[in-house]
């Protein structure tokens, strides 16, 4: 049975955590999400921190009823502290805490960074708190999304014993997400197949509508609209399908998702798009150009493809 931390006034329900008192730090998009999201499991969040006019609106529209307080406050206050800042504010704010005493031992201490394990958190550790790294697999805007999609989102979790993963795992299940565990290790190569996997994937969409709003540009669509820049139009709305279906594809397929030239071996047709993508921006080929290369090299790609690649670049 997982043991509350000094102050846990609620028995526990098999590996259901008693309710805590919860604090933020700090109330961004990652945070304000997460408090909700403990909230709605009977966790009360007594307190966050922010700075920026962004931060304390964001607070006060999901976590209306918790007062925005100085940081060392909120962290005196919390059975569970949440450290939802940047990765690269983390070790300066943890370092910040321990130096002034502001966190409670027996206190659960959970970063949601990706990129860091346990190690980050090591003088608070060594104040008898409880570390934990919590870090839900899933990107965030700001938006009432980023709540809506917690349930059923996937956690990287790295604790010090079973203790902390017992505890890590019922958070997680009771915010309605999945928990898997990373060792301390590989965090680093977990945080980049996410990144890997998010943020090119972002880049790519927009390059790729970048590329068709140049192929159609100037003309209008049944006589009622222009082609522009604005998000969410024809571009869009083209390519959304076509993406979806792809991701879609991938995960339940995985190598047999593969199709186009590279796949099929069509060197000309490779050779075509790349000229083509030269001249409409020369930034743009290139990184078509490195995409169809590791594509080719998944797709087990005749020489030639290899060699049109290869050409096209040195043109």
């Amino acid at each position: 049975m997982v043991q509350p931390p000094a102050g846990g006034d609620a028995p526990h329900d098999g590996l259901r955590p008693a309710r805590l008192a919860v604090g933020v730090i700090s109330a961004g998009r990652v945070g304000t999400a997460l408090g909700f999201a403990l909230e709605r499991a009977e966790h009360v969040v007594v307190g966050c921190s922010g700075v920026s006019t962004a931060s304390r609106q964001r607070a006060q529209r999901r976590l209306p009823d918790t007062p925005i307080l100085p940081v060392d406050e909120v962290a005196r206050r919390s059975e569970l502290l949440l450290l939802a800042v940047p990765d690269a504010e983390l070790g300066m704010l943890v370092t910040g805490l321990a130096s002034i005493e502001a966190v409670r031992p027996n206190t659960i201490v959970a970063h949601t960074s990706g990129a860091n394990g346990r190690g980050i958190l090591a003088p608070l550790a060594e104040r008898g708190c409880i570390t934990l790294a919590i870090h839900p697999a899933m990107t965030f805007t700001g938006s009432d999304e980023d709540i809506d999609r917690l349930p059923g989102c996937c956690f990287g979790i790295t604790a010090a014993d079973e203790i902390g993963y017992a505890i890590a795992q019922s958070l997680v299940l009771e915010i309605g997400g999945e928990p898997f565990r990373v060792r301390e290790d590989a965090r680093t190569l977990y945080h980049a197949a996410l990144a890997h996997c998010s943020n090119h994937l972002v880049t790519v969409l927009l390059d790729a509508a970048d590329a068709l709003r140049a192929a159609l540009q100037g003309q209008e669509l049944l006589g009622q609209e222009l082609v522009g820049d604005v998000p969410g139009g024809i571009a869009e709305r083209i390519i959304g399908p076509l993406a979806r279906a792809s991701l879609e594809n991938a995960l339940q397929r995985g190598q047999g998702a593969l199709t186009g030239p590279v796949a099929r071996g069509d060197a000309p047709a490779l050779a075509a798009h790349l000229r083509a993508l030269d001249e409409t921006n020369p930034d743009l080929a290139q990184a078509y150009r490195t995409s169809s290369w590791r594509t080719a090299q998944r797709a087990h790609a005749s020489s030639d493809v290899f060699a049109a690649l290869t050409q096209v670049g040195q043109s």
